[in-house]
């Protein structure tokens, strides 16, 4: 028997798939490493409001620079801003205030994507999402709060690190609005994940249907030394 036929007879084993557990593991470290080696960034942040089924043209947009400093939180020097000004006084800036809050110390740990914070459960399989394999993770927060949602997230086969975040919020923002239906979107930057657009969809008896879009540009990041 020659050597290609006795290599035909093998019966070679498939790459067994990680298990669940594992998959889980990936995520929190990749969040744990960012959070670990991220020290700080700027980013150019574009807010846009859009009323009813008009997502073509905004009522009011806003541009903003963002600092984030590891230990102390974001700040927002605005650039910009055109449309509503009873949008943008009680629309937009109210939201970046509620992410300034989000983001303090002590705050910014309960909105990440870990164990610690929602169940998660990995679908078989993996698939494609932006050129990236990933695996999809049905998620369920395990407190309710405007930031955290039940829906899913995409992570990235390779190092567990965010490429999509999909669901609806388990509190509302507002007692004016429903619960908002939230997605995002993540990009590799150095090595690690950060969002490049969000798009938020609520509903009110008073004001109708809103959706609030995000576009992040122009990252700049501190990383710590040897990372």
């Amino acid at each position: 028997m020659t050597a290609v036929a006795v290599l035909a007879g093998l019966s070679v084993a498939p790459a067994q798939a990680p298990d669940a557990g594992a998959i889980v593991n990936s995520v929190d470290a990749a969040v744990t490493a960012r959070a670990d080696s991220v020290l700080g960034f700027t980013d150019t942040e574009h807010y846009a409001v859009y009323r009813g089924s008009d997502e073509t043209h905004p009522a009011a947009e806003m541009t903003v620079t963002d600092t984030y400093t590891k230990g102390v939180g974001k700040s927002y020097t605005a650039q910009s801003q055109s449309g509503s000004s009873i949008l943008i006084k009680f629309g937009m800036e109210p939201l970046l205030e509620n992410e300034k809050t989000i983001n303090l110390p002590g705050n910014v740990e309960k909105s990440w994507f870990v164990s610690a914070n929602y169940e998660m459960k990995p679908r078989p399989g993996t698939v494609q999402l932006n050129g990236r394999a990933c695996y999809v993770l049905d998620v369920t927060a395990k407190r309710k709060a405007a930031n955290t949602i039940n829906g899913s997230i995409w992570v990235a086969v390779n190092d567990g690190s965010l490429v999509q975040i999909d669901g609806i919020a388990t509190a509302a923002a507002s007692i004016l609005s429903g619960p908002a239906q939230m997605m995002r979107q993540y990009a590799n930057v150095n090595g690690f994940a950060m969002a490049m657009h969000a798009r938020a969809v609520s509903d009110s008896g008073l004001f109708g249907r809103t959706v609030v879009t995000v576009d992040y540009s122009n990252y700049q990041l501190q990383v710590k030394a040897g990372k």
